[in-house]
């Protein structure tokens, strides 16, 4: 295929464009120089043009270095455990829309593209880290196990449902947390399971986040609410 390098950048075929990027990251992790123009041009269009084409075609770009981060990680054989790199890189991305769509940044550099993805990658890393340390510090009980709470002793699972729910006012939100917290599905076996109700990860996460924040504020009428099931 021939390339025309002198194109105007905002009129350029977007596969072109595609291609184009996923040269330039190549070439940087060569370390070898070359013009970023590309990457931060598609970045554009998915952003700030909110062009969904634009954004599957970044995701596909940015997926070979996202995928070497997480081999190349220093706890790459225990994050692994927990969840597959496709996953990694799929939060990743979500998380990252989410932040740039809230709160548009300006990436004026690929380098500081490249390091912003790479700190939100590790972020999720150090969660995943987290959550693994924490069920060895305080394992769970195996069923029958000596010392298992009855079930008298432990919280109602569908009354906390009913008592989360009224601070839930957006009905999609109210799905996603359900999904996700009674039913203990993850973002891809959602989407997976509920292929007509979410398009992709990236809304799951997305709304993930808005009831995360919402419980948040609402944090001192939740907690007087979970304690009427104590």
């Amino acid at each position: 295929m021939i390339i025309c390098i002198d194109e105007v950048l905002d009129q350029m075929n977007l596969a072109t464009l595609a291609d184009l990027c996923t040269a330039e990251l190549r070439r940087c992790r060569r370390k070898e120089t070359g013009d970023e123009g590309y990457c931060l041009e598609l970045l554009r269009r998915a952003i700030q043009e909110q062009e969904d084409d634009a954004w599957t075609a970044l995701q596909h770009c940015f997926s070979d270095m996202l995928c070497c981060w997480v081999r190349t990680h220093s706890s790459c054989s225990l994050v692994l455990q927990f969840d597959t790199e496709e996953n990694y890189v799929a939060q990743t991305m979500a998380r990252f829309w989410c932040a740039v769509h809230d709160s548009p940044i300006a990436f004026t550099s690929l380098a500081a593209l490249l390091n912003y993805l790479h700190a939100t990658l590790n972020g999720i890393l150090i969660d995943a880290l987290r959550m693994y340390r924490r069920s060895h510090i305080v394992p769970l009980p195996e069923p029958g196990f000596p010392g298992e709470p009855e079930t008298r002793d432990t919280l109602d699972s569908e009354g906390i449902w009913q008592s989360i729910q009224p601070l839930l006012s957006d009905a999609r939100e109210s799905r996603v947390a359900y999904l996700l917290y009674y039913c203990g599905l993850k973002p891809r076996e959602i989407v997976a399971h509920c292929p007509g109700e979410f398009s992709d990860v990236k809304e799951i996460y997305c709304l993930n986040r808005n009831f995360i924040e919402r419980l948040r504020r609402n944090r001192e009428r939740l907690n007087w609410l979970l304690g009427q099931y104590e």
